[in-house]
């Protein structure tokens, strides 16, 4: 697929792939009109979208189902999806691959917490052993059918058992066939600088404001080496701020924010153009009466 060429051209070339989070069909219209190279289905965004907090409570036929829309939205830009730990044992985490794969996704992500996991941002994370998964890595890289549909490993071991041990769980993945592999929540600027070169494979970074890395440019990561950026609270958190900032104006008897797109804006970012003008092409000549 045209979107997983993409984005396997974009690593090797060196360019540095910035994936904002999306999680409906508004969001991702927005990322592809904005021209961004990826975006990124953040398990946390659609867990918010849902009503619930990220601890692991998102279904797999959910995430499926979400993954399906975002790519019909975004069409050739690729799409990076979180499937958290593969939403069980090994056997869960292939049927994920191969749900996620049919539905069009560029890279598919799993991480080695135990099931339920916990957003990588809170605190009391536990992982299992590292053998453990990597078998699942080795079974789920079998398990695609198209080479270009990137596994990507996530540990989050960094929390409860050091740097050092992150490292080594994350060798261990690129040694069990991931394609790309991602450190969640680094906590110093030393940290962030050391991970690609201490990688042999295309690694990946989480940018989470307020969270447990301390802040970072897109200059300094693409210096240090990373090869995907990625924003996943961004869209759902600028919405989430927006919209409750609204509420509580609407609330207080004001009609009118100052700041809401008007019907045609809106409507223009998710496609309005494109289809006033397929029906403008076929529609049916009026005949005199």
């Amino acid at each position: 697929m045209e979107a997983r060429r993409k984005l396997n051209a974009q690593i090797e070339s060196g360019t540095l792939t910035v994936a904002p989070g999306v999680y409906d069909g508004l969001t991702a219209a927005l990322v592809k009109r904005r021209e961004f190279n990826a975006a990124y289905m953040s398990g946390a965004a659609v867990a918010a979208s849902l009503g619930l907090p990220d601890l692991g409570l998102t279904s797999q036929s959910e995430m499926a189902a979400r993954v399906a829309l975002l790519t019909g939205v975004l069409g050739d830009v690729p799409l990076i999806a979180d499937a958290d730990t593969g939403f069980g044992d090994i056997i869960n985490a292939v049927r994920t691959v191969q749900l996620y794969e049919r539905a069009g996704v560029a890279a598919i992500q799993l991480e080695d917490q135990m099931f339920p996991k916990k957003c990588g941002h809170l605190d009391s994370k536990e992982v299992v052993a590292p053998e453990d998964f990597q078998r699942k890595i080795e079974a789920v890289v079998e398990a695609r059918t198209d080479d270009r549909m990137l596994v990507i490993a996530r540990t989050d071991a960094l929390a409860s058992r050091g740097f050092d041990d992150a490292v080594a769980r994350a060798r261990s993945y690129v040694e069990a066939g991931a394609d790309v592999i991602f450190i969640e929540a680094p906590q110093t600027a030393e940290q962030i600088a050391a991970i690609p070169g201490l990688i042999s494979k295309p690694t990946l970074f989480n940018v989470v404001p307020r969270g447990k890395t301390p802040p970072v440019s897109l200059e300094m990561l693409q210096t240090a080496g990373y090869s995907i950026v990625i924003a996943p609270g961004l869209a759902f958190g600028a919405a989430a701020d927006a919209v409750d900032h609204a509420l509580a104006t609407l609330r207080d008897g004001d009609t009118d924010t100052g700041s809401q797109w008007s019907p045609n804006e809106l409507f223009r970012a998710v496609g309005l153009d494109y289809w006033d003008e397929v029906g403008k092409r076929f529609a049916t000549p009026t005949v005199g009466v």
